[in-house]
């Protein structure tokens, strides 16, 4: 996916969050996050999209903390959210692509890395909105899932600070079928590593699989659905330690 495609999600997803958060109410038990209701949701998302924008406008070259979650709520908070969210997008929108900030996936440039990161992190927390308002989550487009899954397996699990560790050497695939997109994935005690199938993998060389659209799959690796949502094929080992330790913490 290309940079504009980033921002044009992220600027939907935005929408869609907010849209769904109206309709829940701040009050409401966020089902996918079930520690949240949906004021915390919107804090913790708000406020990270007003730290990416801090690197695109600011140009910090290391780590700079972010400001903080507000104590809003109700209408205002909503407010704040929405424009947090409206900032980041012309931020990324008008930064110029030399654009030289601080980064922590590796990226083609630092501009590629913000957008493709705030696009899946607002994504994933729309879903977590969408599910505190009951409804059917909307739909998420198969090539940015399969990005998704991309930069969740190559760049988020592969940071020394992946949980995702077993003394025991396992290994998993992860295969889209609606996109024909592979990855393979070895556990050990170091952090996952993986490797994106360039043809049709090995169905021998993996102890698990884990199959289905890349949507489903997109969701499930972010433990927004259950591994019931998709197909488990061999040991499915691998695929618990997966649910149980890959969860992404901000921090």
């Amino acid at each position: 996916m290309e940079i504009t495609d980033h921002i044009e999600s992220l600027a939907t997803e935005g929408q869609l969050l907010a849209a769904a958060a109206q309709m829940a109410g701040t009050g409401a038990r966020v089902a996918t996050c079930p520690e949240w209701r949906v004021r915390d949701l919107l804090r913790h998302t708000g406020m990270v999209h007003r730290w990416a924008t801090a690197f695109v406008t600011e140009g910090h070259t290391s780590y700079h903390p972010d400001g903080g979650e507000p104590e809003l709520d109700g209408p205002e908070l909503l407010d704040w959210f929405r424009e947090g969210h409206g900032l980041l997008v012309d931020a990324l929108d008008t930064a110029p692509a030399g654009l030289e900030c601080w980064t922590f996936l590796p990226a083609p440039s630092p501009l590629a890395f913000w957008a493709r990161r705030q696009a899946h992190e607002t994504t994933i927390h729309r879903v977590d909105a969408e599910s505190a308002r009951g409804a059917r989550p909307s739909p998420v487009p198969a090539a940015h899932a399969v990005d998704g899954i991309d930069e969740l397996l190559l760049g988020m699990h592969a940071r020394p600070k992946s949980r995702v560790r077993t003394p025991e050497p396992r290994s998993l695939r992860v295969r889209t079928t609606d996109t024909a997109a592979a990855w393979t994935v070895r556990l050990s005690a170091e952090p996952p590593h993986t490797v994106r199938e360039g043809g049709a993998p090995d169905e021998g060389s993996v102890e698990c699989e884990l199959s289905g659209s890349a949507e489903e799959l997109y969701l499930t690796l972010w433990n927004r659905l259950p591994l019931t949502a998709v197909t488990v094929t061999g040991d499915p080992e691998p695929a618990r330690l997966w649910r149980e330790k890959s969860g992404v913490t901000w921090s």
